[in-house]
């Protein structure tokens, strides 16, 4: 018993530091409300410390615990870094925009602590219960956090339709469990993989039953990754969010819903893969298309950046789908680890672009539409040409690390001798990279439309490590592929 409460380390530690967190804000006078950052910032590093010291103890070897319904693992650990890293980033870029508007508050913080953990606790899911758990706990701190700014009509209404469609896609999700429940008697994910080889294997009826089940499972993930055609909350909720909450939507949580979809898919039903890669693939080829051909039709940048949030996990799901061909497993460790690289660059790179926009805007100004980066270059160049990193990396142009993350799932679908899909992804991220270079062009070639704002310093430098930094993937890849890898080969 005492072995399950070491291996819930990090989840136990941030529970108690979340619940801490509100009573010390109880006690915290107004004008002083920076304590209750920096004691966020500090539970993250407690976090941190207590996932190495787990991951060192567990030799990087599986651990189940409560039962079945937790799973230690090398990919659960390095994806709880990846977001607690991103979680800190988004509080260090957002707390001088949340402190001129007011909203540095214990419900901003305490609600972000307690989505990070509905996160781990999916990261760490072997059981249907509790992928549903950590899915339901995320969810309903994002609703909030999205109505967090409550004089704001545009924000209150993008959290009904993010509620309501939320709603929507939880209850399919759960159904289909059910079903697969009912096909095979077991919630724990490993049986339930067990029992979809037994029903393979002896041609069961059940496997109708089973497949009808993967299609609502299937419908549920799609919504939280973003994928069309369960897209249609990204721009709403994305534009209608504070820039502050859009950035903490579009990192973290991908990295989430990532891993549900490994824990899903791939550990649970891959005896199913020929059924669900095909579903994959039509979603796949959709995002691309109406993610890219939508951005270029934008004027705002946030709906702009949610559209390209489309377009990057249908590229994403590219890896996913590329794992399994015909039966043969040879090519699933490189498909699979190809498809976490590019969720954890993406991550990087969606921190960068809405921190870049957090930077750029100040009290009674909002910076989110194409004209307000016109003449950035004139008015901070070292901004302009941060800015210019995270557009090339987004539009998958060389040496940055995006190119080299759409090199990878593309390989691996090529591999899989899915050329069609390939060809496909190259000619709409083509068509893609239109809207990312016209922001380069307003910076550099257009006039000036205002005076630059100036953000915080450590927000300034921590900003220009992001960008630099997928630089510095993208020149040398291998020691996070290697990472990739290694995680996806603990499975």
């Amino acid at each position: 018993m005492f072995q399950n409460f070491i291996v819930a380390l990090p989840e136990i530690v941030l529970l108690a530091g979340a619940c801490a967190l509100m009573i010390v804000d109880l006690f915290v006078k107004e004008e002083r409300r920076r304590v209750g950052y920096w004691l966020a910032q500090l539970i993250l590093l407690a976090c941190t410390l207590a996932t190495l010291f787990v991951w060192t103890g567990t030799a990087g070897k599986l651990v189940y615990a409560f039962n079945g319904l937790f799973v230690a693992d090398v990919m659960g650990h390095m994806l709880k870094l990846a977001a607690y890293v991103a979680v800190s980033a988004a509080l260090a870029y957002s707390r001088q925009y949340l402190l001129e508007r007011g909203l540095l508050r214990g419900e901003f913080l305490t609600l972000l602590l307690f989505a990070l953990l509905g996160m781990m606790v999916m990261m760490s899911a072997n059981s249907f219960l509790s992928v549903y758990l950590g899915l339901e706990l995320l969810s309903l701190c994002l609703y909030a956090l999205v109505a967090l700014n409550r004089d704001s009509g545009p924000s209150v209404e993008a959290a009904m339709k993010y509620f309501v469609l939320g709603a929507l896609a939880s209850g399919l999700l759960l159904y289909g469990m059910s079903m697969i429940y009912g096909a095979t008697g077991s919630l724990t994910i490993t049986e339930v993989a067990r029992q979809i080889e037994i029903m393979t294997a002896t041609s069961s009826s059940a496997r109708t039953l089973l497949v009808f089940g993967l299609v609502f499972v299937v419908a549920g993930l799609a919504f939280k990754l973003g994928v069309v055609p369960f897209h249609m909350w990204i721009p709403d909720v994305y534009h209608g969010a504070s820039t502050a909450v859009t950035l903490v939507i579009s990192t973290a949580p991908k990295l989430a819903a990532f891993a549900m979809a490994m824990r899903l898919l791939v550990n649970g039903m891959l005896g199913l893969a020929a059924d669900w890669q095909q579903m994959l693939a039509i979603m796949a080829v959709l995002s691309m298309a109406i993610g890219n051909l939508a951005a270029i039709a934008q004027s705002n940048l946030k709906r702009m950046l949610a559209y390209s949030t489309i377009a990057h996990m249908g590229f994403m799901l590219l890896g996913l789908l590329s794992g399994v061909v015909g039966g043969n497993w040879l090519n699933a460790a490189d498909a699979y680890s190809a498809a976490m690289f590019y969720t954890v660059v993406y991550v990087l790179m969606s921190l960068g672009a809405f921190g870049m926009l957090l930077h750029l805007s100040r009290k009674g100004f909002e910076c989110e539409r194409l004209e307000d980066v016109k003449g950035l270059n004139r008015r901070d160049p070292w901004a302009a040409f941060l800015m210019l990193l995270l557009m090339f990396s987004l539009a998958g142009v060389p040496p940055m690390a995006g190119f080299y993350a759409k090199l990878s799932v593309l390989s691996a679908a090529v591999q899989a001798g899915q050329i069609w899909l390939a060809v496909t992804a190259v000619v709409l991220s083509l068509i893609g990279a239109f809207y990312y270079l016209r922001i380069v062009k307003l910076m550099y070639f257009d006039e000036p439309a205002g005076a630059a704002a100036q953000g915080p310093g450590a927000a300034r430098a921590l900003l220009s490590v992001n960008a630099l930094a997928l630089l510095a993937i993208g020149i040398v890849p291998q020691p996070l592929m290697q990472w990739c890898f290694i995680a996806v080969k603990s499975l």
